[in-house]
Parts: C-alpha cells; structure tokens; sequence
C-alpha cells in the first residue's frame, strides 16, 4: 500500500490493492462480532481494533496479509501459527493461499477476553 498517512479505517480500505480487498473485509466483519464493543481505529497507520486498548491491527500487503494479535494471543496459538511467517506478535497470512479465518477469530477473541479479564480484575 501507499505511504498515505491514514486517519480513518474507511480511508484505508478505499486504498487496498483489488486482491486483497475481500481478504480484509472479511477479517474486518469477522473482528466486528467477535469484539462489538470495541472501536475501529487507525494505529500505526494499520486498521486495528481498540477496547481498553489495542486488541488486534491487520493489513494489506503486495503478498500477504500481516495480521498482528499482540505477542500474548500469538504465543498462545503458536503451534497453530506454525506453518506461517511470524514475528514476536505478528503473522503473514500468504494471499496465494485460504485465509485462516477460524484461527483469526479465535485470536481476536483470546485478546477480547483478555481485556475484558483485565477490566474485572
């Protein structure tokens, strides 16, 4: 993607390369039911998803897509990220192949729940 500076999620998906646009828009509905309390935001110029603080961020590459759950939700679902690109709280999703939806959903609810243990605490 281009290096505009993005202040809305809505600007950012009016910028996603044609091939990954359902990819991400698919993630983008899927993290909407599994937090609905939480907010779209801009974060690091990423789509990312806040409740008392940031949950997940997720974006658009040439080749993939980097979808970033924060290095709990990560080293939690490690053996399944296995087969992926990974950093310390990121993952490459290659475009070439089925996107991990299931396993997306089930990080991002890890982080939701996660948050909301934090709150009650």
């Amino acid at each position: 993607m281009d290096k505009v500076k993005y202040k809305a999620v809505d600007a950012y998906f009016q910028n996603v390369p044609p091939h990954a646009l359902e990819r991400m828009n698919t993630i983008r509905q899927a993290l909407k039911t599994i937090a609905p309390l939480a907010q779209e935001v801009i974060s690091y110029n990423m789509p990312a998803l806040k409740y008392h603080g940031i949950l997940v961020y997720y974006a658009a590459y040439e080749k993939h897509i980097g979808f970033y759950a924060i290095p709990s939700a990560h080293k939690a679902f490690s053996k399944e990220l296995s087969n992926y690109k990974t950093g310390k709280g990121s993952v490459q999703f290659p475009n070439d192949q089925p996107l991990p939806l299931d396993l997306i959903k089930r990080m991002t609810a890890y982080r939701y729940k996660e948050k909301q243990d934090e709150l009650a605490s």
